[in-house]
């Protein structure tokens, strides 16, 4: 059995020393298991670690077909917008020396003008000051995925630009990445950055996952578009410069760690019975056994936390949009899974809960409680619990920043859509809960501790689907029957897939 905290990053030769790489295809990884069709255990090796691995693809995306699939052409790169407000840097932020008139001797070689794909003795993102694995946003932002290679000249030109508009590493990193004549980020901006993160064969749904959790963290005004003000109140940057530190990628469980995206998409299998990749309310609502009400599950598919036209048309939401319903579902203390779940609960879309949109869901819960012959609390009696908890400032009316004022904000939501978690939460008491919540310290969140549990139980699973020694195969568990239909054609199609703003 291979277990991803014993294995090192793959990354291909020479990895992050220059700023062009030779195209092909990302190297595919045996499968380590055989019984199951899911996501390999697989992370990478360390950014400078010494493979023979063949050299990662920054410019397609690779699904179960081994040949690549290319990225439609990229657009012309205008002159650059300056990303802060006003003159000068923004408050706080010390200007950048003037801009060389050329970069570092050490990373120039004589080859006639180009920059080649190795340059010792100094990796070029580190030349400009930059961590390694921005190698990917400085190629694309010199014009390289269009030839291939960038000339000296052409990379010192941008990087003058790059010096005089931006002034901090958020800036830089949004001018580099960002579309022609914006000054945000959309998610598909983050496609050639996260080509060298990880390589197997499930490339494009890792890239999906990560893009989802980049964007659920950092893109606070839920707006599609990442700005240098959400960059910069993010640990995002930070956790990238990490990158090339850390020798296991899932110690980095923020953004990166292969085994969270190993459980959201092995739990996306399960669900997606037809396996066309995108599920719908009767798919959705078997998640941990029922225990969500058909309320709520409504209100995912009502439009009021997904985007894209799927969502009207077909009634099914995509793998991008189950990302961010399995991270606030098993995590309700962030503040985007609160607003998550408020913006569900929020029927007339006032920015308050009511008491009768509170009622509402607490009636199918009430029935379910019934019918597993447990008497149901009164919904009055319900409500001033509810209210005791929260402590609302208004009277008669519960607003969003009250749930993020109180710790216990997962104990509400799941009080009024959740059965299992309510009953969970009943026979606890509500001061071991409050303790819970005040723990300080390097304390695993709700989300971390449920994907290392989901994770030692999937590899249980698979564990005990391997064949005996004696010749005989061990039966399939339910989770290996329903996962067993990965390897048909139908998982060859293209995966990357992001919501489009409505």
């Amino acid at each position: 059995m291979l277990d991803t905290r014993s294995v090192r990053r793959v990354c291909a030769p020479d990895s992050g020393l220059g700023l062009s790489w030779a195209p092909g295809t990302p190297a595919a990884a045996p499968h380590p298991l055989p019984g199951l069709p899911r996501p390999p255990l697989w992370p990478l090796c360390h950014p400078q670690a010494s493979c023979s691995c063949a050299p990662l693809n920054t410019l397609s995306l690779v699904s179960k077909d081994p040949s690549p699939r290319r990225l439609p052409a990229p657009r012309p790169r205008p002159s650059p917008v300056p990303l802060t407000s006003g003159q000068g840097p923004p408050p706080g932020v010390s200007p950048h020396p003037a801009a060389p008139q050329s970069l570092p001797g050490p990373w120039l070689p004589p080859l006639q003008g180009r920059v080649p794909l190795t340059v010792p003795p100094l990796p070029l993102p580190q030349a400009c000051g930059c961590p390694l694995y921005w190698k990917g946003p400085l190629f694309c932002g010199a014009g390289g995925e269009r030839t291939g290679s960038v000339s000296v000249h052409k990379f010192v030109a941008m990087w003058r630009k790059v010096l005089q508009n931006c002034h901090d590493d958020a800036a830089k990193f949004v001018h580099l990445l960002m579309n022609p004549g914006c000054n945000y980020l959309v998610q598909e901006d983050f496609i050639p950055f996260l080509q060298d993160v990880e390589a197997s064969e499930f490339h494009s749904r890792y890239i999906t996952t990560v893009i989802q959790r980049i964007f659920y963290t950092v893109n606070r005004s839920w707006s599609g578009r990442i700005t240098c003000a959400e960059l910069r109140r993010s640990s995002f940057l930070q956790n990238v410069a990490l990158l090339e530190e850390e020798a296991d990628i899932n110690q980095l469980t923020e953004f990166f760690s292969y085994e969270h995206f190993y459980v959201i998409y092995c739990k996306f299998w399960e669900l997606d019975t037809d396996h066309d990749l995108l599920i719908d309310a009767q798919d959705l609502a078997r998640h941990n056994d029922h225990a969500i009400s058909s309320r709520m599950i409504d209100r995912i598919f009502s439009g009021a936390v997904t985007r894209g036209k799927k969502v009207q048309k077909g009634g099914k939401i995509s793998y991008a949009d189950f990302v961010w319903f399995l991270i606030s579902e098993e995590d309700k203390k962030t503040p985007t899974s609160i607003e998550y779940w408020f913006r569900c609960m929020d029927l007339d879309g006032d920015g308050a809960l009511s008491m009768f949109e509170l009622e509402y869901f607490y009636e199918e819960q009430c029935r379910r409680l019934d019918s597993m012959a447990i008497e149901a609390l009164p919904f009055e009696d319900c409500l001033c619990q509810m209210l005791d908890l929260v402590k609302p400032q208004s009277e008669g009316r519960i607003t969003l920043s009250d749930l993020k004022r109180c710790k216990l904000a997962g104990v509400f939501f799941d009080t009024f859509f959740n059965i299992e978690k309510y009953l969970d939460h009943e026979q606890r008491e509500q001061a071991s809960l409050l303790r819970e919540s005040d723990s300080e310290g390097p304390e695993l969140s709700d989300w971390e501790r449920y994907a290392a549990e989901e994770y030692d139980l999937l590899v249980a699973e698979e564990a005990v689907g391997e064949p005996w020694e004696d010749g005989y195969e061990a039966e399939l568990s339910p989770v290996d029957q329903k996962l067993s239909a990965l390897r048909s054609p139908l998982a060859q199609r293209p995966f990357f897939e992001t919501p489009s703003p409505s």
